[in-house]
């Protein structure tokens, strides 16, 4: 959870030529499923791997707002700094899981636009509870690989492979034995 303090402001309405004071207010923010799922409900575009607007980010901002009876017109006063701090929480991997492809480098990302459903595509075909749409994103979406990558079918040796490790194994045995055959 990422808390945001943003204090009162006092700007001029062109409109009625008045000066209007908002109180700011205490956010508390989630970036989870449930937020995604709101602001892709609103916007009609994948969350993930899209470029936002500073108008999709701000609203993006309210989706994940768990706080409550918040005043909408405080997020008109989100400045870049704040922006950075939500970005950071954003792209927080929150887990310290990791996976790498074959050769022990980091795997590379899809190119597949991933949407909320699929998502709970993953989440029902993996069983993995609903109560877990609520987690941090990243962390949701590690734990779907990290099923995906144990529910997955061993992959068999070559008979290259398998004779080079029983070579290994005997060479092994026959050290631990000083045994020549």
């Amino acid at each position: 959870m990422l808390k945001l303090e943003i204090p009162d402001r006092t700007f001029w309405d062109e409109a009625n030529e008045e000066f209007i004071k908002v109180k700011g207010a205490k956010l508390a923010l989630e970036h989870s499923l449930v937020s995604v799922s709101k602001w892709e409900m609103k916007w009609k575009k994948p969350f993930l791997g899209t470029e936002r607007t500073r108008e999709e980010t701000i609203d993006y901002i309210r989706c994940m707002t768990v706080s409550q009876n918040v005043d909408p017109e405080v997020y008109k006063f989100i400045d870049n700094k704040t922006m950075i701090l939500v970005n950071n929480y954003i792209n927080d991997s929150m887990t310290a899981t990791w996976f790498t492809d074959q050769k022990g480098r980091p795997t590379p990302h899809s190119s597949q636009k991933i949407t909320s459903e699929i998502i709970y595509y993953w989440m029902v075909s993996l069983g993995i509870p609903f109560e877990c749409q609520k987690w941090h994103l990243n962390r949701l979406l590690t734990l779907i690989r990290v099923c995906e990558v144990k529910n997955a079918p061993s992959k068999k040796m070559s008979k290259k492979g398998i004779m080079s490790q029983n070579a290994a194994l005997n060479a092994q045995r026959r050290k631990a034995r000083g045994s020549k055959g």
